[in-house]
């Protein structure tokens, strides 16, 4: 009798946020352009940077990685995923099998700036809102996923990542 193969276990990064976040945003679980690069939204397809810097009205995807998580820690924002690890082969959210949750209450605990939660996807909104729906005084708010395989045109998701603007620091907040 053979067994279907295994398929490899991928773990989320660390959270990129500090105790001054207002908006924490939660993707699913990186990608593999993203878990090869070592950065959140690294395939260049992804509208992630994009989207956010024109929240922020910043050109986020013209700077270097570690420069995007300043501006987005100087702004109030923080990323982390809902998913610690699953297994899954490729990078399609469809893919992924036996989640472990991440912690997303002990970090929600510990931001006692937080407002609002936004959820990268429909995947991350599911899961998200199950272990956060009792959060009291932060408001949890859907997006369209920034994924290039979520159909959907940039501008059409740029007008629901608008919602996102009350949430973020003043932008006097800027180095």
């Amino acid at each position: 009798m053979t067994h279907p193969p295994i398929e490899p276990r991928k773990r989320a990064f660390e959270p990129a946020v500090d105790a001054a976040a207002r908006l924490l945003i939660l993707g699913s679980l990186p990608g593999e352009a993203s878990l090869s690069a070592a950065q959140y939204y690294a395939h260049p397809r992804n509208g992630f940077w994009r989207l956010i810097g024109g929240v922020m009205d910043e050109d986020l995807p013209a700077l270097p990685y570690e420069a995007r998580l300043e501006r987005l820690k100087a702004r109030g924002v923080g990323l982390w995923d809902v998913i610690a690890s699953a297994e899954r082969s490729g990078s399609l959210d469809a893919a992924i099998r036996s989640p472990e949750a991440a912690d997303l209450r002990g970090l929600v605990e510990g931001l006692p700036r937080l407002r609002a939660v936004a959820f990268n996807g429909g995947l991350a909104a599911r899961l998200g809102r199950r272990i956060l729906n009792r959060v009291e005084d932060v408001v949890l708010i859907d997006l369209p996923s920034s994924s290039p395989a979520h159909a959907a045109p940039l501008p059409t998701k740029a007008e629901r990542w608008a919602a996102l603007t009350p949430f973020l620091a003043p932008a006097s907040a800027r180095k």
